[in-house]
Protein backbone atom coordinates (compact mmCIF):
# COMPACT_ATOMS: atom_id res chain seq x y z
CA UNK A 1 0.00 0.00 0.00
CA UNK A 2 1.34 3.04 -0.72
CA UNK A 3 0.26 6.34 -3.21
CA UNK A 4 0.98 10.19 -3.38
CA UNK A 5 -1.06 13.22 -2.07
CA UNK A 6 -2.18 15.86 -4.62
CA UNK A 7 -2.14 19.63 -2.91
CA UNK A 8 -5.16 21.68 -4.23
CA UNK A 9 -4.69 24.36 -1.88
CA UNK A 10 -1.46 24.82 0.60
CA UNK A 11 -3.10 26.59 3.63
CA UNK A 12 -1.17 29.20 5.30
CA UNK A 13 1.73 27.62 5.55
CA UNK A 14 2.81 23.91 5.04
CA UNK A 15 5.83 22.23 5.23
CA UNK A 16 7.33 18.76 4.96
CA UNK A 17 9.22 18.02 7.69
CA UNK A 18 11.53 15.11 9.58
CA UNK A 19 13.07 15.39 12.83
CA UNK A 20 15.63 17.49 11.54
CA UNK A 21 19.47 17.68 10.61
CA UNK A 22 21.49 17.71 13.92
CA UNK A 23 25.04 17.14 13.42
CA UNK A 24 25.94 19.88 11.09
CA UNK A 25 25.52 23.22 13.02
CA UNK A 26 29.00 23.81 13.07
CA UNK A 27 28.80 24.08 9.15
CA UNK A 28 26.42 26.87 10.08
CA UNK A 29 23.28 24.82 9.29
CA UNK A 30 20.04 24.53 11.30
CA UNK A 31 18.81 21.38 12.69
CA UNK A 32 15.15 22.40 11.66
CA UNK A 33 12.57 19.87 11.71
CA UNK A 34 9.25 19.83 13.33
CA UNK A 35 8.37 22.55 15.75
CA UNK A 36 6.29 20.38 18.05
CA UNK A 37 8.89 17.04 17.82
CA UNK A 38 6.21 14.81 19.87
CA UNK A 39 3.38 15.46 18.11
CA UNK A 40 4.92 14.55 14.89
CA UNK A 41 6.31 11.50 16.27
CA UNK A 42 3.16 10.52 17.80
CA UNK A 43 1.27 10.38 14.43
CA UNK A 44 4.18 8.68 12.89
CA UNK A 45 3.98 5.98 15.70
CA UNK A 46 0.16 5.55 15.12
CA UNK A 47 0.99 4.42 11.18
CA UNK A 48 3.76 2.56 11.73
CA UNK A 49 6.37 4.67 10.63
CA UNK A 50 9.68 5.37 12.24
CA UNK A 51 9.58 8.20 14.63
CA UNK A 52 11.57 10.63 12.71
CA UNK A 53 9.86 9.96 9.18
CA UNK A 54 8.57 13.10 6.70
CA UNK A 55 5.11 14.62 7.54
CA UNK A 56 2.87 17.59 6.89
CA UNK A 57 3.32 20.53 9.23
CA UNK A 58 -0.24 22.44 9.10
CA UNK A 59 0.06 25.72 10.35
CA UNK A 60 -2.99 27.92 11.94
CA UNK A 61 -4.85 27.35 8.41
CA UNK A 62 -3.85 23.19 7.28
CA UNK A 63 -4.13 22.53 3.58
CA UNK A 64 -6.44 21.05 0.96
CA UNK A 65 -5.42 17.37 -0.30
CA UNK A 66 -6.25 15.28 -2.43
CA UNK A 67 -4.96 11.26 -1.50
CA UNK A 68 -4.54 9.15 -4.73
CA UNK A 69 -4.31 5.68 -3.25
CA UNK A 70 -5.53 3.83 -0.49
CA UNK A 71 -3.54 5.78 2.64
CA UNK A 72 -3.54 5.09 6.52
CA UNK A 73 -2.95 8.41 8.00
CA UNK A 74 -2.88 9.91 11.33
CA UNK A 75 -2.98 13.51 13.21
CA UNK A 76 -1.34 15.01 15.95
CA UNK A 77 -0.69 18.34 17.53
CA UNK A 78 -2.75 21.26 17.83
CA UNK A 79 -6.66 21.07 16.35
CA UNK A 80 -7.22 23.22 12.86
CA UNK A 81 -10.39 20.68 12.22
CA UNK A 82 -9.32 18.38 10.01
CA UNK A 83 -11.75 16.22 8.52
CA UNK A 84 -12.03 13.32 5.38
CA UNK A 85 -14.41 14.01 2.80
CA UNK A 86 -17.25 15.34 4.76
CA UNK A 87 -16.35 13.43 8.19
CA UNK A 88 -14.41 14.65 11.20
CA UNK A 89 -10.83 13.08 11.62
CA UNK A 90 -10.48 11.70 15.18
CA UNK A 91 -7.00 13.19 16.10
CA UNK A 92 -4.08 10.65 17.74
CA UNK A 93 -6.17 7.56 15.99
CA UNK A 94 -5.24 5.73 12.62
CA UNK A 95 -7.08 6.10 9.89
CA UNK A 96 -7.70 4.56 6.49
CA UNK A 97 -8.41 6.37 3.95
CA UNK A 98 -9.83 5.31 0.80
CA UNK A 99 -8.15 6.69 -2.76
CA UNK A 100 -9.91 9.67 -4.13
CA UNK A 101 -10.41 10.80 -0.56
CA UNK A 102 -10.15 14.70 0.03
CA UNK A 103 -8.24 15.78 3.40
CA UNK A 104 -9.33 18.86 4.32
CA UNK A 105 -9.06 21.56 7.21
CA UNK A 106 -12.09 23.47 8.45
CA UNK A 107 -10.06 25.78 10.72
CA UNK A 108 -8.25 26.51 14.08
CA UNK A 109 -9.64 24.80 16.66
CA UNK A 110 -6.85 24.95 19.53
CA UNK A 111 -3.16 25.38 18.85
CA UNK A 112 -1.32 26.45 15.95
CA UNK A 113 0.23 23.46 14.56
CA UNK A 114 -1.29 19.84 13.26
CA UNK A 115 0.93 17.35 11.93
CA UNK A 116 -0.29 14.76 9.30
CA UNK A 117 1.82 11.51 9.00
CA UNK A 118 1.47 9.16 5.94
CA UNK A 119 2.19 5.24 6.39
CA UNK A 120 5.62 5.41 4.51
CA UNK A 121 6.33 8.72 4.97
CA UNK A 122 6.84 11.55 2.53
CA UNK A 123 9.43 10.72 -0.06
CA UNK A 124 11.13 13.50 -0.68
CA UNK A 125 15.10 13.71 -1.41
CA UNK A 126 16.85 13.80 1.45
CA UNK A 127 19.40 16.54 2.16
CA UNK A 128 22.63 16.18 4.74
CA UNK A 129 20.21 13.38 6.04
CA UNK A 130 17.21 14.95 6.43
CA UNK A 131 13.74 15.95 4.57
CA UNK A 132 12.88 18.36 6.78
CA UNK A 133 12.00 22.06 5.15
CA UNK A 134 14.30 24.92 6.09
CA UNK A 135 12.71 27.82 4.39
CA UNK A 136 15.36 30.73 4.75
CA UNK A 137 17.96 28.26 2.94
CA UNK A 138 15.56 27.07 0.34
CA UNK A 139 16.68 23.37 1.52
CA UNK A 140 14.71 19.92 2.09
CA UNK A 141 11.66 19.49 1.60
CA UNK A 142 9.38 20.14 -1.17
CA UNK A 143 11.80 22.76 -3.39
CA UNK A 144 12.98 23.92 0.16
CA UNK A 145 9.81 26.21 0.06
CA UNK A 146 5.99 25.44 1.54
CA UNK A 147 3.03 23.05 -0.49
CA UNK A 148 2.00 25.47 -3.33
CA UNK A 149 -1.86 24.12 -5.33
CA UNK A 150 -0.50 21.58 -7.52
CA UNK A 151 2.36 20.23 -5.58
CA UNK A 152 2.23 16.68 -5.62
CA UNK A 153 4.42 14.30 -2.95
CA UNK A 154 5.35 10.37 -3.44
CA UNK A 155 4.73 8.40 -0.22
CA UNK A 156 7.12 5.55 0.68
CA UNK A 157 6.47 2.10 1.38
CA UNK A 158 4.92 1.18 4.22
CA UNK A 159 6.88 -0.81 7.20
CA UNK A 160 5.46 -4.27 8.59
CA UNK A 161 3.49 -2.46 11.28
CA UNK A 162 2.08 0.00 8.68
CA UNK A 163 0.55 -2.69 6.33
CA UNK A 164 -0.69 -4.54 9.61
CA UNK A 165 -2.50 -1.53 11.12
CA UNK A 166 -3.84 -0.51 7.17
CA UNK A 167 -5.26 -4.60 6.71
CA UNK A 168 -6.70 -4.24 10.20
CA UNK A 169 -9.28 -0.68 9.24
CA UNK A 170 -11.59 -0.88 6.56
CA UNK A 171 -11.44 1.93 3.97
CA UNK A 172 -12.76 4.94 5.83
CA UNK A 173 -12.52 3.60 9.31
CA UNK A 174 -10.42 5.19 12.30
CA UNK A 175 -8.81 2.98 14.56
CA UNK A 176 -10.28 1.65 17.77
CA UNK A 177 -7.51 3.04 20.07
CA UNK A 178 -5.88 6.61 20.30
CA UNK A 179 -3.03 7.91 21.56
CA UNK A 180 -3.79 11.21 23.95
CA UNK A 181 -1.63 13.60 21.97
CA UNK A 182 -1.47 15.93 24.43
CA UNK A 183 -0.95 14.27 27.66
CA UNK A 184 1.85 13.04 25.73
CA UNK A 185 2.93 16.58 24.89
CA UNK A 186 2.05 18.51 27.72
CA UNK A 187 -0.46 21.09 26.02
CA UNK A 188 -1.78 22.57 28.89
CA UNK A 189 -1.46 25.83 30.64
CA UNK A 190 0.39 29.18 28.69
CA UNK A 191 3.43 28.84 31.34
CA UNK A 192 6.38 27.67 29.71
CA UNK A 193 8.97 26.55 32.13
CA UNK A 194 12.80 27.69 31.97
CA UNK A 195 15.97 27.70 33.74
CA UNK A 196 18.02 31.23 33.96
CA UNK A 197 20.79 31.39 30.84
CA UNK A 198 24.30 32.33 30.73
CA UNK A 199 23.20 36.31 30.95
CA UNK A 200 20.18 36.47 33.12
CA UNK A 201 21.92 37.90 35.77
CA UNK A 202 23.06 41.05 33.56
CA UNK A 203 19.41 42.23 33.44
CA UNK A 204 18.28 44.72 35.77
CA UNK A 205 17.08 43.57 39.04
CA UNK A 206 13.50 44.78 37.63
CA UNK A 207 13.80 43.17 34.85
CA UNK A 208 14.87 40.05 36.47
CA UNK A 209 11.65 40.11 38.11
CA UNK A 210 9.14 41.25 35.11
CA UNK A 211 10.73 38.49 32.86
CA UNK A 212 9.65 35.22 35.76
CA UNK A 213 6.33 37.84 36.84
CA UNK A 214 4.97 39.50 33.92
CA UNK A 215 3.16 38.02 30.67
CA UNK A 216 4.15 38.43 27.18
CA UNK A 217 2.34 38.29 23.84
CA UNK A 218 3.82 36.21 21.17
CA UNK A 219 3.75 38.95 18.13
CA UNK A 220 2.27 38.61 14.43
CA UNK A 221 5.74 38.62 13.22
CA UNK A 222 7.26 35.67 14.53
CA UNK A 223 7.86 32.48 12.68
CA UNK A 224 9.87 28.93 12.35
CA UNK A 225 13.04 30.64 13.13
CA UNK A 226 12.03 32.60 16.52
CA UNK A 227 9.06 33.81 18.35
CA UNK A 228 9.23 37.78 19.01
CA UNK A 229 7.55 39.02 22.32
CA UNK A 230 5.70 41.70 22.95
CA UNK A 231 5.66 42.77 27.02
CA UNK A 232 7.75 44.54 29.94
CA UNK A 233 11.01 46.09 28.08
CA UNK A 234 13.55 44.49 29.44
CA UNK A 235 17.05 46.23 30.68
CA UNK A 236 20.74 45.24 31.50
CA UNK A 237 22.57 46.74 34.18
CA UNK A 238 24.82 47.84 31.34
CA UNK A 239 25.87 47.11 27.46
CA UNK A 240 27.04 43.66 26.96
CA UNK A 241 29.94 43.36 24.09
CA UNK A 242 29.35 39.54 23.35
CA UNK A 243 30.93 36.98 20.65
CA UNK A 244 29.04 34.98 18.85
CA UNK A 245 27.86 31.95 21.03
CA UNK A 246 25.92 28.32 20.23
CA UNK A 247 22.40 28.78 20.69
CA UNK A 248 19.73 25.94 20.62
CA UNK A 249 15.87 25.72 20.32
CA UNK A 250 14.47 27.49 23.12
CA UNK A 251 16.91 29.80 24.07
CA UNK A 252 15.79 33.44 24.94
CA UNK A 253 17.69 36.16 23.95
CA UNK A 254 17.20 40.02 24.50
CA UNK A 255 17.96 42.19 21.62
CA UNK A 256 18.98 45.98 21.97
CA UNK A 257 14.78 47.01 21.96
CA UNK A 258 14.75 44.73 25.52
CA UNK A 259 11.80 42.60 23.80
CA UNK A 260 12.82 39.17 24.14
CA UNK A 261 13.22 36.33 21.05
CA UNK A 262 12.44 32.39 21.80
CA UNK A 263 14.56 31.03 19.44
CA UNK A 264 12.91 27.87 17.49
CA UNK A 265 13.52 25.42 15.33
CA UNK A 266 14.85 26.91 12.49
CA UNK A 267 17.20 29.34 14.44
CA UNK A 268 20.37 30.44 13.43
CA UNK A 269 23.34 28.57 15.06
CA UNK A 270 24.90 30.88 16.89
CA UNK A 271 24.03 34.14 18.67
CA UNK A 272 25.61 37.47 19.78
CA UNK A 273 22.21 38.35 21.57
CA UNK A 274 22.46 38.15 25.47
CA UNK A 275 20.67 34.74 26.32
CA UNK A 276 18.57 35.43 29.42
CA UNK A 277 16.61 32.12 29.59
CA UNK A 278 16.54 28.74 28.24
CA UNK A 279 13.14 27.02 28.04
CA UNK A 280 13.19 23.10 29.66
CA UNK A 281 13.07 21.03 26.61
CA UNK A 282 9.81 19.08 28.33
CA UNK A 283 7.67 22.50 27.28
CA UNK A 284 8.92 23.35 23.52
CA UNK A 285 5.73 21.41 22.24
CA UNK A 286 3.63 23.35 24.66
CA UNK A 287 5.45 26.26 22.98
CA UNK A 288 5.18 25.73 19.41
CA UNK A 289 1.57 25.11 19.74
CA UNK A 290 1.30 29.03 20.49
CA UNK A 291 -0.38 31.40 18.09
CA UNK A 292 0.12 34.65 17.74
CA UNK A 293 -1.49 36.76 20.39
CA UNK A 294 -1.39 33.72 22.80
CA UNK A 295 0.10 35.21 26.31
CA UNK A 296 2.96 33.01 27.63
CA UNK A 297 4.38 33.26 31.26
CA UNK A 298 8.08 32.29 32.01
CA UNK A 299 8.12 30.19 35.38
CA UNK A 300 11.63 28.94 36.18
CA UNK A 301 12.63 25.45 37.22
CA UNK A 302 15.51 23.83 38.39
CA UNK A 303 17.68 21.93 35.94
CA UNK A 304 17.61 18.65 38.05
CA UNK A 305 13.41 19.31 37.80
CA UNK A 306 13.76 19.95 33.93
CA UNK A 307 15.70 16.64 33.05
CA UNK A 308 13.09 15.15 35.73
CA UNK A 309 10.20 15.83 33.26
CA UNK A 310 12.06 15.07 30.46
CA UNK A 311 12.97 11.60 31.12
CA UNK A 312 8.89 11.46 32.72
CA UNK A 313 7.80 12.14 29.36
CA UNK A 314 10.50 9.91 27.24
CA UNK A 315 8.85 6.89 29.36
CA UNK A 316 5.25 7.66 28.60
CA UNK A 317 6.45 7.86 24.94
CA UNK A 318 8.49 5.22 25.04
CA UNK A 319 5.36 2.77 25.93
CA UNK A 320 3.35 4.00 22.82
CA UNK A 321 4.83 2.09 20.51
CA UNK A 322 4.98 -0.75 22.51
CA UNK A 323 1.01 -0.50 23.13
CA UNK A 324 0.17 -0.33 19.47
CA UNK A 325 2.46 -3.17 17.99
CA UNK A 326 0.50 -5.33 20.81
CA UNK A 327 -2.64 -4.10 19.06
CA UNK A 328 -1.87 -5.65 15.82
CA UNK A 329 0.63 -9.07 16.81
Amino acid sequence: MSGQIRVVRPGLLTTVQDAGRPGHQHDGVSVGGALDPVALRVANLLVGNTPGSAGLEATLLGPDVVLEGDVVLALAGGDLGARLDDAPVPPGRAVRAPAGARLHFAGRVRGARQYVAFAGGIDVPEVLGSRATWLRARMGGLEGRALLAGDVLRLGHPTALGERIAQSLEPGEAAPWSADTGALAGYGPSEIRVLRGAHFDALRPASREALLRDDFVVRPDSDRMGYRLAGPVLELEQPLELLSEAVAFGTVQLPPDGAPIVLMADRQTTGGYPRVLEVATVDLPRLAQAAPGDRLAFREISLEQAQALYIARERRLARLPLAIDLHHR
